[in-house]
């Protein structure tokens, strides 16, 4: 299922960018919201696990998951 969290630190197409291509291969489809405060970020999660990977991969990269 789909799934949308809240990320701190996103500021800018860059980092949208940078979350995908460090990403994707791992988790498939990013998308990224840059129109709100704090960004969203949707991915296809299946499970508690890969939840809890997505969120330390995402922190690794400097954005940390807030919601």
């Amino acid at each position: 299922m789909k799934k949308t969290f809240k990320a701190q630190n996103i500021a800018c197409s860059g980092c949208s960018n940078l979350i995908k291509s460090s990403l994707e291969d791992s988790f498939g489809t990013i998308e990224v919201n840059l129109d709100v405060e704090p960004k969203e970020v949707t991915v296809e999660i299946t499970d508690d696990t890969k939840e809890a990977t997505f969120k330390e991969e995402m922190k690794t990269l400097g954005f940390e998951i807030i919601e």
